[in-house]
C-alpha cells in the first residue's frame, strides 16, 4: 500500500481511507443539494480523472450551488466567470498589467488560477474568448506573453449551459466539447424534492452561506491523490477494452449520426470506467461500470443527422441503443 501523505489541511491520503472520504461528500453537499447525487458522483469521477465537466440544466436547478458545495466539502478554492458577450480572453486567463512605480509589467492571474473554475454559460461568449479555456483544459497551464504559468493542481472546469435558450448564444465547437470528459445533466427535481427545498428556505437557508447550512470539509487533496493512485492501480482486462472499443466504432457506423466517438472518447470512457469501478469498492472493471459512464462520456461526443433529430432521436438514444446491441464480454 502506499504510504499515507497528508496535505495542508491535515487530511491523510492512505488509499484506505480515501474512498470512504470521497463516499463522504455526497453525504456533505446533499446539506446544501437535493437531490443531485449523480451529478456529484460525475463531478468526483471527473476529478479523480482529472477531467473538466460540461453542466447543461435550466437556470435554477442549483448548478452554481453543487458546484461550490463541492468545493466547500473537499476545501478547495472555487471562482465563477460569468460569461457574457463582451467577456476578453484576458479577463478569464489575466493579463500583463504597467506598474509605473517600478516602470515593469507584471502578471495578474485571472481566474483561472483555481482548483474549481465555474464558466457559467459558457455558451454566451464568442468563440474566441471560449478557446482561450482550451490550454488550460488540455495543458493545465496559461501562457500570457510567451511565458506558461501552472495551474493549481487539483484543476477542473465545470461549465455550465442552458439546453433551451438559444437566442445570443454561440454553440460550443465540437473540438472543445471533445475536451469535457463528461456532460452531465441536472433534471429539474422530483415533487418531493422541490417540497424539501422549498421547506429549507422556509427553515432560513442561505445558498450563499454553506458554513450555516453545515457543509463542513470532510476530504482534501491528499485523499484525491490518494484516490487517483487506486484508480491508476484499477485492472481493465483486454476483453473490457475490447468492449469499449466495439462501443465507440459502432457510433462512427449508426445511421442516425454524422459524427462518431473518437479515440480520445474511447480513453475517456475507458478511464471513468476505471474511476466509477474503484468507487464502487472494486479494483477491476467490468462491463456494467462501462454502461453506467457510457451515456455522460460519449453523448457529447456524437453528432445526429438532422433527418435523425426530426424524427425524435437524441444521442442518449442512440447510445442506449448501441449498448443494447454491442455484445458483452463474458
Amino acid at each position: 500500500m502506499m504510504a499515507p501523505t497528508t496535505d495542508n489541511a491535515g487530511y491523510t491520503g492512505d488509499q484506505g481511507t480515501a474512498r470512504s472520504s470521497l463516499e463522504a461528500l455526497r453525504t456533505e453537499i446533499a446539506k446544501a443539494v437535493v437531490g443531485q447525487d449523480p451529478a456529484v458522483t460525475g463531478l468526483v469521477v471527473a476529478l479523480l480523472c482529472r477531467g473538466h465537466v460540461l453542466l447543461e440544466g435550466v437556470p435554477g436547478v442549483a448548478k452554481t450551488l453543487l458546484v461550490r458545495a463541492l468545493a466547500s466539502a473537499l476545501e478547495l478554492d472555487t471562482k465563477r466567470v460569468q460569461f457574457t458577450p463582451d467577456l476578453m480572453p484576458s479577463d478569464i486567463t489575466g493579463s500583463l498589467v504597467y506598474d509605473s512605480r517600478t516602470a515593469e509589467f507584471s502578471f495578474q492571474p485571472g481566474p483561472v488560477f483555481t482548483n474549481l473554475l465555474l464558466a457559467d454559460e459558457i455558451n454566451r461568449t464568442p468563440p474566441k474568448t471560449q478557446s482561450s479555456l482550451l490550454e488550460a483544459m488540455e495543458e493545465r497551464q496559461v501562457t500570457v506573453d510567451g511565458t506558461p504559468r501552472p495551474l493549481p493542481e487539483p484543476f477542473l472546469v465545470a461549465a455550465t449551459q442552458n439546453p433551451v435558450e438559444y437566442e445570443g448564444t454561440y454553440p460550443l465547437p465540437e473540438a472543445q466539447l471533445d475536451r469535457f470528459l463528461l456532460k452531465l445533466t441536472i433534471p429539474l427535481p422530483s415533487r418531493q424534492d422541490e417540497i424539501n427545498v422549498l421547506s429549507r428556505h422556509a427553515e432560513g437557508f442561505n445558498p450563499r452561506d454553506l458554513r450555516a447550512a453545515g457543509v463542513r470539509p470532510v476530504a482534501g487533496p491528499g485523499d484525491l491523490e490518494a484516490a487517483r493512485a487506486a484508480v491508476a492501480k484499477t485492472t481493465v482486462s483486454p476483453e473490457i477494452t475490447g468492449y469499449v472499443v466495439d462501443i465507440c466504432r459502432a457510433t462512427r457506423e449508426s445511421p442516425s449520426l454524422t459524427l462518431g466517438v473518437s479515440p480520445r472518447g474511447a480513453t475517456a470512457l475507458q478511464a471513468t470506467a476505471r474511476a466509477w469501478a474503484w468507487l464502487t469498492g472494486r479494483d477491476y472493471v467490468i462491463p456494467d461500470d462501462v454502461k453506467a459512464l457510457a451515456l455522460p462520456t460519449l453523448r457529447h461526443r456524437i453528432q445526429l443527422r438532422p433527418e435523425a433529430e426530426m424524427e425524435g432521436v437524441t444521442a442518449d438514444s442512440v447510445i442506449n441503443a448501441i449498448l443494447a446491441h454491442v455484445p458483452v464480454p463474458r
